[in-house]
């Protein structure tokens, strides 16, 4: 489970043998989403992640989108 980056508790990471399309798994605490990345961040899924953690954490993946595909390209598109 390559990790991308952590910021404010949160930690963005992927699957080694994730799936398309582009997306990114982040864990806070006990609570997890799934955001996809590919064009505009979206929430594929979220396990116990309050309206207000999931915002900030589609916030982090948005300002960091960039790096997210750069990782994933990187990592699962050898």
């Amino acid at each position: 489970m390559p990790t991308i980056f952590t910021k404010d508790g949160y930690r963005f990471f992927f699957y080694s043998n994730d799936h398309e399309p582009i997306h990114v798994h982040v864990r806070r605490g006990g609570s997890e989403a799934v955001l996809d990345v590919s064009s505009e961040i979206a929430v594929r899924a979220s396990i116990g992640m309050k309206p207000k953690e999931l915002r900030r954490a589609i916030e982090l993946a948005d300002e960091h989108r960039q790096l997210i595909i750069e990782s994933w390209n990187e990592h699962l598109n050898r």
